[in-house]
């Protein structure tokens, strides 16, 4: 069930990825709540920092465990502007990520759905929940513009 906090914190997310995508990276932006407070935020940054710990859910996930001094981020909520891939949402599994909220579905890459529903038994993996298209179409058009100014 989408809340008023969804679009709040979803907007901060869409601010971070059009910071992204002045800097020439593809436009995510990711937030990290807890208890109603913005603990961790980022974009990515696979271009300038090559690195798998560059896309922008994997640097929020270590800014918060350092922030709440555990690695099990429950009671954390992300907001992503794009379907996290298959690594991103592995690691969401593993650091006890409670909700995923994404914007825009990611048809070539995006696993935070089916990878979730794999872990169908919850003893054995934890299973964040999943919202999916909140502001779709506004984290869709940054997206797109992104890559058709690359085309062009």
């Amino acid at each position: 069930m989408t809340t008023e906090n969804d679009f709040t914190y979803m907007r901060r997310a869409l601010e971070l990825a059009a910071q992204a995508a002045a800097l020439g990276e593809v436009p995510v932006g990711a937030v990290l709540v807890h208890e109603n407070a913005v603990i961790a935020e980022a974009y990515n940054e696979r271009e300038t920092r090559p690195s798998a710990l560059a896309h922008a859910e994997i640097s929020v996930i270590d800014q918060a465990c350092r922030k709440l001094g555990r690695w099990r981020l429950t009671g954390c909520t992300l907001y992503v502007t794009l379907e996290p891939c298959v690594m991103c949402a592995g690691a969401l599994v593993q650091a006890r990520v409670e909700r995923v909220v994404y914007g825009a579905r990611d048809p070539k890459a995006g696993a935070v759905e089916s990878l979730f529903q794999v872990l169908s038994d919850a003893r054995l993996n934890h299973r964040p929940s999943v919202e999916g298209g909140v502001m779709g179409e506004e984290c869709g058009k940054i997206l797109s513009d992104f890559f058709k100014a690359r085309r062009s």
